[in-house]
């Protein structure tokens, strides 16, 4: 059944604190968007600064009291996560809501800085290693909860081959996306369950 929530029945989040990955385009933008309309703080965590600052620019424009923050993120290098989480944490000591959004879509094959296939890496990999890196900012919050975004698509990936997650052995475009939106799927019912009690929902 189709809701018809939307932005506009998003709650006052005053004193809240939000981290959306990808935040300066599409779904991710419009996130950033309706949170900072809702009063909370937004943390964008995003490759392009350019992009951010300009995409930023408007949503200030639009809500001149939004509270913005910008650190860089590069989903295909876990030295960036890393440094990405740590900036997070030392700034936060609590976290009400992560978003995690970013994603590549159909890439003829390509690997990451370390070496995975970067669909599975970026919108899998990168975000379940930020996600573990900010838990305990989230579990501080007592009520967090992390968002995943998956696809449609994820009915492309079928099942992901634990032999050959990387598909070095057959690599086709939509399967790699729809393996690593399966991939967000998986997460996200692994963390519900094993946070649930702890106060983070997925």
């Amino acid at each position: 059944m189709w809701s018809n929530w939307t932005e506009r029945d998003v709650p006052d989040l005053t004193g809240r604190v939000a981290v959306v990955t990808g935040g300066n385009g599409g779904l991710g933008l419009a996130t950033v968007d309706a949170l900072a309309a809702a009063g909370a703080h937004v943390v964008v965590a995003a490759r392009d600064q350019v992009k951010t600052a300009d995409a930023l620019a408007d949503v200030r424009d639009r809500h001149p009291s939004a509270s913005l923050e910008v650190v860089p993120l590069d989903l295909a290098d876990l030295s960036s996560v890393r440094i990405a989480a740590d900036r997070i944490r030392d700034g936060h000591d609590q976290l009400d809501l992560l978003v995690n959004n970013a994603g590549l879509m159909a890439l003829p094959e390509r690997q990451t800085a370390d070496g995975f296939e970067m669909q599975f890496g970026v919108n899998h990999l990168g975000h379940w290693a930020l996600t573990a890196l900010l838990m305990e900012p989230l579990l501080a919050a007592g009520a967090a909860r992390v968002v995943t975004v998956s696809s449609i698509a994820h009915h492309q990936g079928r099942q992901v081959d634990p032999s050959d997650p990387h598909l070095r052995n057959s690599y086709s475009p939509w399967k790699a996306y729809g393996q690593s939106k399966l991939a967000n799927l998986h997460f996200g019912i692994g963390l519900q369950r094993r946070f649930e009690e702890a106060g983070v929902r997925a």
